[in-house]
């Protein structure tokens, strides 16, 4: 288990601006060990690959200062837009706790690049990319002015995400539980959505993806469910990071929910 989680959690940004620096040789080792096995609860393989960006000629609009990007890709089945979310989250937390940072990058980029230089092949999909990099000791304007554009230090109320027993109904979560539903709240998310719902009822936690339009697309994967299995990584690892031992099933529990809302998995203990 990582050390301090939650100041991980509670720290870690979006970097979009870099030193431009190399990552350190120790770093570099650690990651390329770290993401050889990345689990996650479904099963289902991530596959990373570190990328040079000036071997392979890569960027980003919204970047400076980038030299490494890593590219993850899965195989193109039910539950593999969670399970990437979930391994991927875990990856950027592990490079924080080294004091590097990351960025998830989804359509900012030349994705037939990207593709080509991770050797992307028939059945599988690269939904996201990241660069890995120390960031820079000042933000670019152009960072600045993207993080307010899509609020990124705001959340929406705890009280619209974690309901009781039923849809809409408040929950008031117990002391053994608040820390892993703050870790949700303070997720990342494509834009900000916060597309996560959690619903707790018959001593589990369900969670469900809140849809919006535009986020699901047939080659690189629904975004919003990435950012589910992102806010499951943050649950379970705060859960177990405090001596629990999490079981996560798919069985949908057949709680009445909104025609936007999907549901996802299940986490108990």
């Amino acid at each position: 288990m990582m050390k301090d989680l939650a100041e991980l959690i509670r720290t870690r940004r979006s970097v979009r601006t870099y030193d431009g620096n190399a990552l350190s040789d120790v770093h570099r080792q650690l990651i390329e060990e770290y993401i050889k096995d990345i689990p996650n609860p479904f099963g289902i393989p991530v596959e990373f690959v570190l990328l040079d960006a000036k071997e392979h000629g890569l960027s980003s609009p919204v970047l400076a200062g980038d030299r490494l990007y890593v590219a993850g890709m899965v195989d193109k089945k039910p539950y593999a837009d969670v399970a990437f979310g979930y391994s991927f989250e875990k990856l950027v937390l592990y490079a924080w706790s080294l004091g590097v940072g990351t960025v998830w990058i989804g359509g900012t980029m030349k994705r037939e690049l990207f593709e080509r230089a991770a050797g992307l092949k028939d059945g599988r999909m690269m939904p996201c990319v990241s660069p890995l990099g120390y960031p820079a000791e000042k933000k670019s304007l152009k960072e600045v002015m993207m993080r307010k554009g899509v609020g990124a230090d705001s959340r929406i109320p705890a009280d619209r995400l974690f309901f009781d027993g039923v849809w809409d109904r408040v929950l008031t979560p117990a002391a053994d539980v608040s820390d892993a539903l703050e870790a949700v709240h303070l997720a990342p998310s494509a834009v900000n959505k916060q597309p996560w719902r959690i619903v707790f009822k018959d001593g589990a936690y369900h969670f469900y993806e809140k849809k919006d339009r535009g986020y699901d697309r047939e080659n690189t994967g629904d975004l919003q469910k990435i950012d589910v299995g992102i806010a499951l990584c943050h649950f379970v690892m705060t859960m177990e990071d405090a001596g629990k031992t999490c079981e996560v099933s798919v069985c949908d529990p057949g709680i009445a929910v909104p025609v936007d809302v999907e549901y996802i998995a299940s986490v108990r203990w």
